[in-house]
């Protein structure tokens, strides 16, 4: 079956067993529960603005209402400012499970004045190690800017602010699972790990910095949702809508990644030949 074939499957399959939904500039208190931080995690203007703040005693999150198979994500994040050393700001799609799958944008903090850390990362059937990692051409701290992620039968890509910064296709056809059939949600947090997360834990949350704070708006997911008691319709719209379901990229798009990860990449689990002596994982011969 050709990828075209198997997407237009995935349509229907949509079709016939759930909603496609289209959440476009979407009320946080519509879309998400605050599922930790006693009070830390904090939705504001009408449900247009969402807060996470960070202390000694606890971070805080939230999570999507709905559950995904295949969409294409937005979200508009500003990211602790300062010396934000210690501190992850997650945001991810995960099913659960000991052979969960999952889709990941991690921000880890640094030092005033050093870049953040973008850590990326993609899990199916529970395995994972497949991290790259960036640091980005602007201050995520000083605005909001756009991270999205596109996940359809043929491959998954993640944005900042409308250019690719990774790709990873589907492998099946060399043994490679891919996250495809377990439906996920939408998690954000922000924690302390500091025994990681900056330069491999040596830099420690500077505690007299807090309360950290990460602030959200503009959430848009237009995705199949599982099990959706809505009915889905086939106008010409909803079909027009659902690109996402073939999305590939294009040379334009192609030379913009290029140019991200000459750039910007730290990080590469497909170059880490210490990490991997016996070889390199299948899936880096389609992901390279």
């Amino acid at each position: 079956m050709t990828s075209s074939s198997y997407s237009k499957l995935v349509l229907v399959m949509c079709f016939m067993i759930s909603a496609f939904g289209i959440a476009i500039g979407a009320k946080f208190d519509q879309e998400f529960d605050i599922t930790w931080g006693d009070g830390r995690a904090k939705i504001l203007n009408n449900g247009d603005l969402l807060t996470l703040t960070l202390d000694k005693i606890s971070g805080s999150g939230f999570q999507s209402k709905n559950e995904y198979l295949f969409g294409k994500i937005d979200m508009q994040l500003k990211l602790v400012p300062g010396n934000s050393a210690g501190t992850v700001t997650a945001y991810y799609l995960s099913s659960q499970g000991a052979t969960h799958d999952e889709i990941d944008f991690e921000f880890l903090g640094n030092l005033s004045g050093d870049p953040y850390t973008l850590h990326t990362n993609v899990f199916s059937q529970g395995k994972g190690n497949r991290e790259q990692q960036f640091h980005l051409w602007f201050d995520p701290t000083a605005d909001f800017h756009t991270y999205s992620i596109t996940w359809n039968p043929q491959r998954i890509i993640f944005y900042v602010d409308g250019t690719p910064i990774r790709e990873y296709k589907n492998s099946e056809s060399i043994g490679v699972s891919y996250p495809k059939n377990q439906p996920m949600r939408i998690y954000s947090s922000l924690w302390n790990a500091d025994d990681w997360a900056t330069r491999g834990g040596l830099v420690k949350t500077d505690w007299s910095q807090a309360p950290f704070s990460a602030s959200y708006r503009n959430f848009s997911a237009n995705a199949c949702i599982p099990n959706s008691s809505s009915s889905c319709s086939s106008n010409s719209a909803t079909l027009t809508s659902n690109s996402w379901l073939n999305e590939e990229l294009d040379n334009t798009s192609q030379e913009r990644l290029k140019w991200v990860q000459k750039n910007y990449m730290v990080y590469d689990y497909c170059t880490d030949s210490k990490r991997f002596p016996q070889g390199f994982p299948a899936d880096c011969v389609q992901n390279n």
